[in-house]
């Protein structure tokens, strides 16, 4: 017979579960709280441990987070290997998890929708390195000055310090499988 749950101490590790989390993927308590619907005193006190964890405020924070419930408690995980990624979808492309979040980079699938041939490939900063394999059609890479088409089968690296910007090349979407660090994710993701 296996040894009963400790609900109570599964509950009061969540605080600094969640602390540590939040820091790691670089939200403030304001920005987590303007996604969840949590307010910023409820969050506090959940971190610190004057609050006790509860379904209505956990659920909301396993979804901003991309998370499953288990691991914000630290349980058990039930031995089953698939990452069901929830389709994100930004500025028209569709992104879905493929990886866990860990401590280092993600890998996403992102469906690039087809545009127009005179397309302005939008560039951004941040820090860290992207790498993407392109599984289907093309894609156009502005890096920096430059522009390259990577075709399906072919796989790039960049420093991402190096302003860059990727677009389907044509004449449909664009499917790849997306290498990110953290930085790369905040700024892919997320409305910076």
């Amino acid at each position: 017979m296996a040894d009963p749950i400790d609900v109570a101490g599964l509950l009061d590790a969540v605080g600094s579960r969640l602390r540590a989390l939040r820091t790691r993927r670089d939200f403030t308590l304001t920005e987590l709280s303007e996604r969840t619907g949590i307010s910023v005193s409820t969050l506090s006190r959940l971190e610190s441990g004057d609050r006790r964890a509860s379904l209505d405020l956990l659920l909301p924070i396993a979804t901003v987070f991309d998370v499953s419930l288990d691991a914000l408690v630290g349980a058990e995980t039930s031995g089953d290997p698939r990452v069901h990624g929830t389709p994100i979808t930004r500025h028209g492309r569709t992104w879905v998890a493929l990886s866990r979040h860990g401590e280092g980079a993600t890998a996403f699938k992102v469906t690039l929708p087809a545009v127009p041939a005179k397309y302005r490939v939008e560039q951004r900063v941040h820090s860290g390195y992207d790498w993407f394999f392109v599984v289907s059609g093309r894609v156009r890479l502005a890096l920096g000055d430059d522009e390259h088409i990577i075709e399906a089968g072919e796989a790039v690296e960049f420093d991402t310090l190096v302003p860059h910007g990727t677009s389907s090349a044509g004449p449909g979407p664009a499917e790849i499988i997306h290498l990110m660090s953290r930085a790369g994710e905040r700024v892919h993701l997320r409305d910076v």
